[in-house]
């Protein structure tokens, strides 16, 4: 018809995910708070990724970013205080097949969750998780967390917090086994999408703190870091390389090899700026859950093979007569 070829055929796949397709609840945080940020982020993710809803999985625990497993379109486990890690490390030994992510606010990972913190990087499952850290307690309503600054007047310091914080960069690349960590603010949209891309590819426990604002009670926490002058860029073949764009806005760069452990853990503890990007990376640390599917003896077929030999025990034959019949 018209001359046009009708043999023209479009060729997709049986099944293509939408943005909706991970979109469930409206997100009740604040208008301004910056997990919607990191909400959109993680949502593009998937659908780039085109990750199967029901093989997807969020676990998080308890505070403002542990509402993210039902803002999103899959599976998830809203757990317990501080015991999202050792949930999602048991859904993912058991459903390798799954992937995996993690949600933790700073007082949810860095306080009562610490422990769980330190062995989950020791045993570098192949996981994701994303501390939304904004340096307060939120969701109980302004509570000084581990990561509040020294001096930050909250409901429980009113004189100010006595401790200096916490540095969960600093923590982490201190931790045996570390393979993973990387650092950005949720108002860098781009550099938060290309990050959490390499965490979700790399083999392993995938560390990323993101700086993250509470408009309500730590809306300045973070002034002396929001220009782009104050950030600095990390770049490098092996790790990540930004659009020309983002070189422009952030003119503060430094090439950054993230094999480098020792320059790793200087960067961590930098306070005159904020570094962002992919500070250590090593995929030759041997995966915990990996290690184990490898070395089990038993397998799915023995497993059943076992549970008929027991169900055999108890099967009851009928009985027949003479005729054949029971």
């Amino acid at each position: 018809m018209f001359g046009i070829n009708q043999n023209c055929e479009i060729a997709l796949p049986d099944t293509y995910y939408t943005l909706e397709d991970y979109q469930s609840n409206v997100p009740r945080w604040c208008p301004g708070c910056g997990d919607n940020s990191i909400l959109t982020s993680v949502q593009r993710l998937c659908r780039d990724e085109q990750l199967p809803p029901e093989k997807t999985v969020f676990v998080s625990g308890i505070g403002c970013s542990s509402r993210f497993p039902h803002y999103m379109g899959t599976y998830g486990f809203h757990g317990l205080h501080g015991r999202a890690l050792p949930i999602a490390q048991g859904v993912k030994i058991r459903r390798p097949d799954l992937d995996v992510f993690v949600n933790m606010g700073d007082g949810d990972c860095c306080s009562i969750g610490t422990a769980h913190w330190i062995h989950a990087v020791r045993y570098n499952m192949n996981l994701v998780a994303l501390l939304h850290d904004n340096e307060i307690y939120g969701l109980t309503k302004m509570q000084v967390s581990p990561t509040s600054p020294q001096g930050l007047v909250t409901n429980t310091t009113p004189r100010g917090a006595f401790l200096k914080p916490i540095k969960p960069l600093s923590v982490t690349l201190g931790i045996s086994n570390v393979s993973f960590v990387a650092q950005v603010a949720e108002w860098m949209p781009e550099l938060m999408y290309d990050v959490l891309k390499m965490a979700y590819h790399h083999k392993g426990f995938s560390f990323v703190r993101v700086v993250q604002r509470c408009p309500h009670f730590t809306p300045h926490v973070f002034d002396n870091i929001l220009s782009p002058d104050a950030a600095l860029l990390l770049q490098h073949d092996d790790g990540l390389r930004s659009s020309d764009t983002m070189l422009k806005i952030y003119k503060s760069q430094e090439e950054h090899d993230p094999s480098n452990l020792n320059r790793a853990r200087e960067l961590a503890e930098r306070e005159d700026c904020l570094p962002v990007g992919i500070l250590y990376r090593n995929e030759n640390v041997e995966v915990y859950d990996e290690t184990r599917r490898r070395k089990r003896a038993v397998t799915h077929e023995m497993r059943k093979a076992a549970l008929e030999k027991e169900f055999s025990k108890f099967l009851v034959e009928p009985v027949t007569g003479g005729n054949g019949h029971a």
